[in-house]
């Protein structure tokens, strides 16, 4: 038996005003959803009440990781997934590259990615960042090493850090289209941080290749955002966990972070970016590679839905829906039966609303699918979860995916 477990990220959202008062998994026509759901739908709240909705504890609950036990901050997991280990009395944050304008005297924060920046664009910036003299003394104070990757998403470890500190950080695609000053940081290393943001603006608002970026109507990154703080973060093995191997795959640091800590592989996929044209194939493939190989359990992590709705564009949010439709779970029907019976449970992580941009702690609709028992095939939405399966604690899904006691 395999078994397979694919997040379309963000996917699920409220009723939509455009699409007829529909929800976008409401409005879409999606056959492969539908054969999934001929097994088993429902609705599950993959993020418990009173923790804040977001990738990192949704999907740490969607494993078996209770985040209101297991949870001491979102960069922590990133950091692990790009192998980067906190000593004691280091704190990581998420470091965006942010694009900001500034408009009657006040910054406002127009994009959380900095216009979507990635490759050399996005290197070359933080690490020009990183070596200015206006910007040292700033990283100096604040003991701030930081992990510089080649995309808007960067990892920042400020050392000497007491340990009861409490960091007060705002998530940037939050807050989009309002005063970066209502939302610099409170709490310990408040004056630090802010430093570090304001000075980072004063380099990055004039670098040549923003300059570049806006003659070619882009959005410039040119201020970095860091947050999220975390200390080290301890997860049970998965393997011991549910007596399953296996594998994850994806574009983005935060989730190769989970897998790290629950002792899974997740390999790099050339052309994966967390984008509306990431490989979505070459994901299937290293799934099916995995399994085959011998893993008992893959899964597969799709950010573009959510990174559209956060971008406010409702027609690419559709797109992605049907490129995971389309270009996940048809080739992973198609491909699975060649490995004997299998499992798949497709959900999202959390909500993202095309109303506010941001993200909802709402329950989603889920389904499961059983080769052994695929049944009618019917719809995988809000509307038609709601007359299924109710799972109020998300944390017990993947036992229910994987057939286990957890």
């Amino acid at each position: 038996m395999k078994y397979i477990l694919v997040i379309g990220d963000g996917m699920s959202d409220d009723a939509v005003p455009e699409l007829s008062r529909k929800t976008p998994l409401e409005y879409l026509d999606l056959p492969y959803f539908g054969v999934l759901a001929g097994s088993e739908t429902g609705t599950c709240q993959t993020v418990p009440e009173g923790v804040p909705a977001g990738s990192d504890t949704a999907i740490l609950n969607i494993f078996g990781y209770d985040p209101r036990w297991s949870y001491t901050g979102r960069s922590v997991l990133e950091a692990a997934g790009v192998g980067v280990t906190l000593k004691p009395g280091e704190v990581s944050m998420r470091v965006n590259l942010c694009a900001v304008e500034e408009i009657g005297g006040k910054l406002i924060i127009h994009s959380h990615n900095g216009g979507n920046i990635e490759g050399d664009e996005a290197e070359n910036l933080m690490n020009d960042l990183l070596s200015d003299p206006r910007f040292i003394p700033a990283a100096q104070k604040a003991k701030l090493t930081v992990h510089v990757s080649r995309t808007f998403r960067h990892i920042g470890v400020f050392g000497d850090v007491d340990e009861s500190a409490v960091f007060k950080t705002t998530e940037p695609h939050n807050v989009l289209e309002q005063d970066v000053g209502l939302y610099y940081p409170t709490g310990a290393m408040a004056e630090e941080i802010t430093a570090l943001m304001k000075n980072s603006y004063e380099v990055l608002r004039d670098h040549p290749i923003n300059k570049a970026r806006v003659a070619a109507g882009k959005l410039p990154a040119n201020m970095i955002w860091p947050w999220g703080a975390g200390r080290a973060m301890l997860l049970n093995n998965f393997t011991e966990k549910y007596g399953r191997t296996g594998t994850v795959i994806s574009a983005v640091p935060l989730v190769w972070g989970i897998a790290e800590l629950a002792g899974l592989k997740h390999p790099e996929v050339p052309g994966a970016n967390g984008d509306l044209d990431t490989n979505y194939e070459g994901k299937v493939e290293a799934a099916i590679a995995a399994l085959k190989a011998g893993d008992d359990f893959a899964a597969i992590h799709v950010e573009a839905p959510d990174e559209m709705t956060h971008a406010g564009k409702l027609e690419e949010k559709l797109e992605a829906i049907r490129r995971l439709d389309q270009r996940v779970i048809k080739p992973l029907l198609e491909k699975l039966p060649e490995l004997g019976d299998f499992r798949i449970l497709l959900l999202s992580d959390h909500k993202t609303l095309m109303s506010t941009r941001t993200h909802d702690g709402k329950p989603v609709p889920y389904a499961i699918y059983d080769s052994r028992n695929p049944g009618t095939p019917s719809r995988l939405d809000e509307a038609t979860a709601q007359q299924g399966v109710w799972l109020p604690e998300g944390r017990f899904i993947m036992g229910r995916l994987l057939e286990v006691e957890a």
